[in-house]
C-alpha cells in the first residue's frame, strides 16, 4: 500500500468515556456524553452519545456519496439519509457491538434507480468501506 498524504484530518478528544465530554480540536463541537436511560442523561438532556455522533457522520457521508455517484451518472434528485445506529450486547465477548440501518429517501427519482445508486454509494462511501465486514449494515430505500 502506498503512503498518501491525508486530504484533512478531523480530531476530537473525549474525557470520561460515555459519561464524559467530547470536543473537536477546532472547538466547533463541545458536547456532554451520557448513556441513554442513565441518571446523567436525565440531568443533561442535551447530552449525546457515541452512537448519535456516529449516526451523524455516517448519514452525512453516505448522502454525499449518493450525490457524488448521481452526479457521475448525470442523475439529479434530492436525497435524505437517516442512519439508525443500534447498540447491542455482544454474546461473543460479553461486551457490546453496534449495527447500522441506512434509510434513504429520494425525491425526483424512480425507486429502482435510487436502489441502484444506494448500492453503488455503499461501495464508495468511506464510512461504508470502514465498517464493511466489521458491523452489520442494512440498506433500506424508503418512500
Amino acid at each position: 500500500m502506498t503512503e498518501q498524504e491525508p486530504l484533512f484530518t478531523a480530531s476530537a478528544t473525549a474525557v470520561g468515556g460515555r459519561q464524559g465530554r467530547v470536543e473537536s480540536s477546532d472547538g466547533n463541537i463541545k458536547m456532554d456524553l451520557a448513556m441513554p436511560g442513565t441518571p446523567r442523561a436525565k440531568e443533561l438532556p442535551n447530552a449525546t452519545n457515541p452512537e448519535q455522533l456516529f449516526a451523524c457522520g455516517y448519514s452525512a457521508c453516505f448522502d454525499g456519496a449518493i450525490q457524488h455517484i448521481a452526479r457521475r451518472e448525470h442523475v439529479k434528485f434530492d436525497s435524505q439519509v437517516t442512519a439508525n445506529v443500534s447498540f447491542f450486547k455482544d454474546d461473543v465477548d460479553q461486551g457490546f457491538k453496534i449495527a447500522v440501518t441506512l434509510q434513504v429517501k429520494g425525491n425526483g427519482i424512480e425507486k429502482e434507480k435510487l436502489e441502484e445508486l444506494v448500492h453503488k454509494a455503499h461501495e464508495f462511501c468511506p464510512y461504508s468501506k470502514a465498517t464493511r465486514g466489521n458491523i452489520d449494515v442494512t440498506l433500506e430505500v424508503v418512500e
